[in-house]
């Protein structure tokens, strides 16, 4: 990464301006301490069984964050305001406004959870048919469930441990994965870890930078444009970078890194020659893996 008072040698397209460059350290601790077992409720139970019935059910195409897990490994299921309903296509799972995960139920305030309630039996409302089919699948409370208002930490409990909460079915790797080998959406922020479910697989979301530690990075304008910069989205704390692109955050700037760099290069690597020494440039047509044979470019 370009330290302060240097200048990338890499000229910099009319659609990025310059605004300074910056690389310091920040480091960080966390102490770890012991916390009372978690249990799982019988709303719980009751939820996980009911989506693990609805996956059955499922088509791979449909899933909502697939591939479906391979044995020995299963789904896990993530507080993340899950919503099924049950369309004239089959089941879907829509995302609540937000999740409410077990531990936060004890900071929630039960009119603002009830606000979620009343969003989720609205959306429940504009599918007829999922009432009955969750009922056929056993799982009788959902009607209970969307028409009682929640007025205490009861009802708070029971909704977080609900299918309308509790029951987003992810990965292990997705839902609880560290960085260098995956992701999890307990541990990167849901507006950079969403990516993974939509991104180009020939392009690298998450890269090793100068330091040692883990970032982001996405492109800074579409496909096929030749440009090989890239925009810093997220850094671990600890990193040299987390104050460079705080700053830039605050200011309203972007954290742009050079197609010369090694971010850019990892973040590119598959839609560049080996060995190229620029993200920048034509892209490379590649033969796909397992689709035919169809053209790939950046």
């Amino acid at each position: 990464m370009t330290r302060a008072g240097t200048v990338a040698r890499t000229p910099m397209p009319d659609t990025i301006k310059p605004a300074g460059t910056r690389a310091e350290n920040h480091p960080w601790r966390i102490r770890l301490v012991e916390h009372p077992k978690r249990f799982e409720s019988s709303f719980f139970r009751a939820a996980k069984r009911t989506a693990r019935r609805i996956l059955e059910e499922m088509d791979d195409a449909d899933l909502p964050y697939g591939p479906r897990p391979v044995a020995p490994e299963g789904w896990e299921m993530h507080h993340g305001g899950s919503l099924w309903v049950r369309t004239a296509g089959g089941w879907r799972m829509y995302r609540a406004r937000v999740g409410i995960e077990w531990s936060m139920q004890f900071c929630a305030e039960p009119p603002k959870v009830d606000r979620l309630r009343r969003d989720a039996a609205d959306l429940v409302a504009g599918f007829p048919d999922t009432l009955p089919a969750l009922a056929d699948l056993g799982y009788e409370e959902a009607d209970a469930l969307l028409q009682t208002p929640i007025e205490d930490a009861d009802g708070v409990e029971a909704w977080t441990d609900s299918l309308f909460n509790a029951c987003v079915p992810l990965s292990r790797g997705n839902h609880q994965g560290i960085l260098p080998k995956v992701p999890g959406e307990h541990h990167y922020p849901w507006p950079v870890k969403g990516a993974d479910f939509f991104r180009y697989d020939d392009f690298q979301l998450w890269v090793t930078l100068p330091d040692g530690t883990h970032g982001a990075v996405t492109p800074v304008d579409r496909r096929g444009s030749g440009d090989g910069h890239v925009r810093l989205v997220l850094t671990a704390e600890g990193s040299r970078a987390a104050d460079t692109l705080a700053e830039a955050q605050d200011r309203g700037l972007m954290a742009v890194m050079p197609p010369n760099s090694s971010a850019a290069l990892q973040a590119f690597a598959e839609q560049i020659e080996p060995g190229r020494r620029t993200a920048s440039g034509p892209p490379v047509t590649r033969r796909a893996r397992g689709n035919g044979g169809r053209s790939r470019a950046r």
